[in-house]
């Protein structure tokens, strides 16, 4: 026999030996997969029960201030003297800056000597009417009498006089009409004058700048000697003087889920970890706007927090558990033992005989690991958790019961 055909049946010896090697492993895994009659598996079980459980939502939200504002210069101006900066705590009315406005002073100087005009034309327009009056009373007078007396005695007037101190009675009264006309437009002038008077002296009352509301300077924009523009202006973007944040009282923002929007309710009580102090909060929800973030497709939910000892600063961020639902007491499973496909759920059941029973349930609702039972399962049911494809339908097991504490998860 040649070299050649002495190495050809080696090589094919080799390989035969390795397969059968391989099959007798394969056999080995498939009989340790599925013993015989003979061998009962063991299942992890847990029992069904009743007891308080709680769905919660955990969700990452920032605190804010309760108020926040820049604050503008109604005028605009040179900044004579601020009084504040940053980390001043300010209380509402307080003076924070005064500004100078040469100009608003030389027009409210003009408009004070307005008032002052008006009043001295009313003074003479009313001696213009008292004049008229008196010069009316007499030609009227004189009227009267010569009229009197040609009426008494025929002929000893003249028609032309009586005419004559008719016109001059009409004449006079004519004057007291327009000296009544314009003693009424002086009154109107001084009405006028005294709307521009008022207007330069609020105008004025706005160079002096004061807080809004109780809080702390967070930013400060302008100095001494810094020429800020109208906050009212649309011509320029005016600069604010400073920025006062109220943080005596925060809000802490949550941005809810779409799905979860239409479960939050006033009052739902929630926790709150503040990871930076190492501190959990409980507080309650303050109130939610009611409708959706079209970009995010989240609802802002806001919850209040009394902070006057200054634990807490704006921009922190907490971890917040929300109790969006809660069963004092209802039937409930771990949710290790739940398969859920295609909108139904399914657990393996081990009857009192020690076998392995599908049954189809229904679920409410879901907590943190565990999930409440609506039908399908009653008080006391063993039901296998792990891993579910070891068993099979109608199979013999030997239950081994778990703790429900000692799963993952613990039992909310």
């Amino acid at each position: 026999m040649s070299k050649k055909r002495i190495g050809v049946v080696v090589l094919a010896l080799a390989l035969l030996a390795a397969g059968w090697r391989w099959f007798g492993r394969a056999t080995e895994v498939d009989d340790a997969a599925h013993p015989t009659a003979g061998d009962t598996v063991i299942a992890a079980v847990v029992k069904v029960e009743r007891g308080p459980m709680d769905s919660t939502l955990t969700i990452a939200g920032e605190f804010k201030p309760f108020q926040e504002v820049e604050v503008h210069a109604k005028v605009a101006g040179y900044i004579r003297k601020i009084y504040v900066d940053v980390g001043d705590h300010v209380k509402q009315g307080q003076t924070l800056a005064i500004l100078e406005v040469p100009e608003l002073a030389a027009q409210l100087g003009g408009a004070d000597a307005a008032v002052r005009r008006a009043k001295e034309e009313i003074r003479q327009e009313q001696g213009d009417v008292q004049r008229a009056q008196s010069a009316h009373a007499a030609a009227h007078s004189m009227y009267a009498r010569m009229k009197q007396a040609s009426e008494q005695q025929k002929g000893l007037l003249a028609q032309q006089e009586l005419d004559d101190a008719e016109a001059k009675d009409l004449e006079t009264e004519a004057q007291v009409a327009s000296a009544q006309a314009a003693l009424s437009a002086a009154e109107q002038q001084v009405e006028v004058s005294a709307a521009n008077q008022k207007q330069y002296s609020a105008m004025s009352g706005y160079t002096r700048i004061v807080a809004p509301f109780t809080g702390v300077v967070t930013l400060r924009y302008a100095d001494t000697g810094s020429l800020v523009a109208a906050g009212t202006s649309s011509s320029t973007q005016a600069i604010p003087v400073v920025r006062i944040a109220e943080v005596s009282k925060l809000r802490l923002v949550l941005p809810i889920p779409e799905s979860l929007a239409a479960q939050i309710h006033l009052g739902d009580p929630v926790n709150v970890r503040v990871q930076a102090l190492e501190q959990e909060i409980a507080g309650k929800v303050s109130r939610f706007a009611d409708s959706l973030d079209l970009e995010t497709r989240t609802m802002q939910t806001e919850i209040d927090f009394d902070n006057r000892q200054g634990r807490l600063m704006p921009g922190m961020y907490a971890e917040t558990r929300l109790v969006l639902a809660r069963r004092p007491n209802t039937l409930s499973l771990p949710l290790e033992a739940v398969t859920q496909s295609a909108g139904t759920a399914t657990v393996l059941v081990v009857t009192p005989e020690s076998t392995v029973v599908e049954r189809q349930i229904t679920l409410g609702l879901e907590g943190k690991s565990r999930v409440e039972v609506l039908s399908g399962l009653i008080e006391g049911d063993r039901v296998v958790v792990g891993n579910r494809g070891r068993f099979r339908d109608g199979e013999k097991v030997e239950p081994k019961e778990v703790a429900p504490h000692a799963l993952a998860g613990g039992a909310s």
